[in-house]
């Protein structure tokens, strides 16, 4: 069964790039102020798509200030490198961000992808295969972690033992995202460990097709594909008027879109939006979360909050 059954919910997904601390702590308390269900950030060291040169802030120990300072929303992280921190690091720093949110927190994990971070920090960036080797032991690590007295753990690139961990997160079971489309590891990764999983929004074809991947992996490892929870991230310029939205759209990013934007961006009205992102519902998905960055669209964040999530809502309940 599904952790969060099938309600569908909505989220903001922010990175902390280019920006102050009070204006991304105010953008937090709006999002739960509109009554979104779900805000998260990201895990880098220098800001991406973007001036390398920005200002960038670390994404485990602002997440756990965002929880401190909101009471209700859930609390996202999309997603840990796996390369930058020790797994057994990472299940206390989130069992302890567990706590600070009361129970609020779901965490999600990578095989990272930003070799300029890695280079200018002297972090070790192993080709994907062996990344994804170690996104799998991770996994396997965390959950012991949160969940057993003792774990002991014999990995070729992590090794534990004895190792405690307490406390325990709040949670019974902190929901584990794993992030990606990778069709032969990430997808198996996800049906071996994953409460959520995220992905971009795109091509509405090639999602039905990572679907049926999905449950291949699910069916080899004897899990029901519906227990994976379905989140998708998609980027939006909305207005009540088409042409108004297309316009602020060429403001903010350009015209053309930058390539990387144009699969997972929507730009028109709110009904628009419910209509895309419906086709999606469908299928399933159960978390639409808006990818926000600076500069922050926040007509968008509120017609998002005010008109296509009741809408969508509905639509999936009637």
């Amino acid at each position: 069964m599904q952790i969060f059954g099938s309600d569908i919910r909505f989220g903001v997904h922010s990175g902390p790039q280019n920006t102050s601390f009070d204006d991304y702590r105010d953008l937090w308390l709006r999002c739960e102020e509109l009554g979104y269900d779900w805000v998260s950030d990201f895990d880098h060291f220098l800001p991406i798509y973007s001036d390398p040169t920005g200002a960038q802030f670390e994404g485990l120990t602002l997440l756990s200030a965002m929880a401190a300072h909101t009471r209700r929303v859930r609390c996202g992280m999309l997603v840990l490198g796996v390369t930058y921190r020790h797994p057994a690091v990472v299940a206390n720093m989130a069992a302890t961000i567990d706590h600070v949110s009361g129970g609020r927190l779901e965490l999600g994990m990578g095989a990272a992808w930003y070799e300029l971070e890695h280079d200018q920090y002297g972090l070790p960036f192993p080709r994907i295969g062996v990344r994804m080797d170690m996104l799998d032991e991770a996994c396997r690590i965390l959950r012991s972690l949160w969940t057993q007295e003792t774990t002991t753990f014999e990995g070729r690139h992590f090794q534990l033992k004895d190792a405690r961990m307490e406390p325990k997160p709040l949670q019974e079971r902190l929901p584990l995202v794993i992030g990606g489309a990778g069709e032969r590891r990430t997808l198996r990764i996800v049906a071996e460990h994953g409460d959520i999983w995220n992905t971009f929004y795109g091509d509405v074809d090639e999602y039905r097709h990572k679907l049926d991947v999905l449950a291949g992996h699910c069916a080899d490892v004897g899990r029901d594909p519906a227990d994976v929870r379905k989140s998708l991230t998609f980027r939006a310029v909305l207005d009540e008027d088409e042409q108004a939205a297309h316009d602020r759209a060429r403001e903010l990013h350009g015209d053309p879109l930058p390539e990387r934007l144009r699969k997972m961006m929507i730009v028109g009205t709110p009904e628009q939006c419910v209509e895309r992102l419906g086709a999606y519902a469908d299928l399933g998905v159960g978390d639409f979360l808006l990818g926000a960055l600076v500069p922050i669209d926040r007509p968008t964040i509120e017609l998002v909050a005010g008109s296509v999530a009741p809408a969508l809502k509905a639509a999936v309940a009637a």
